[in-house]
């Protein structure tokens, strides 16, 4: 395995003192922490599984971008495990690309929320919209426990560390 130069950790975010600031401080922290993982990540490994699993950089990311989707869009996902497949005429450009517009949609719809116990306002007949306080926290854990991911996979394609 090459060894890369050694990127210095970012600090945790200064945010505003709203709850709100603080959630989506921390959210934006962890969105870019991931999306510089696979910046740059190197073919067929950005997309190889490291793990049983099948586990990748490529398909965390796409994951995530469902999951951001969903949480804040509404759009429906009906095969969850799909989602951790990028599709092989991807390229790294394009996932990113991709998380990267779907955090920007999401981002538009959380400027318009205020109130951290309001339902996040997003179209889903049919089933009701969690709080915005639930969907961050929600979305915290999960892009934060993926970054984790991404931090070990990333090292083991080409030694890149930090944030």
């Amino acid at each position: 395995m090459p060894t890369a130069p050694r990127r210095s950790d970012a600090p945790p975010p200064r945010t505003g003192n709203s709850e709100t600031e603080v959630l989506r401080g921390f959210l934006d922290y962890l969105r870019n922490s991931i999306a510089a993982k696979v910046e740059g990540a190197p073919e067929p490994q950005v997309r190889t599984a490291a793990v049983p699993s099948g586990t990748n950089l490529l398909g965390l990311l796409g994951h995530l971008t469902f999951v951001e989707r969903s949480t804040f869009l509404g759009e429906e996902v009906t095969d969850w495990q799909a989602t951790f497949q990028a599709a092989s005429t991807d390229s790294v450009a394009e996932v990113v690309a991709r998380y990267r517009a779907a955090v920007e949609d999401a981002n538009t719809v959380l400027d318009e929320c205020t109130d951290p116990g309001a339902p996040v306002p997003r179209p889903r007949p049919g089933r009701p919209a969690p709080s915005l306080r639930w969907a961050l926290t929600h979305m915290i854990e999960e892009t934060g426990r993926h970054a984790g991911h991404a931090d070990i996979l990333r090292e083991l394609i080409d030694g890149t560390t930090g944030r």
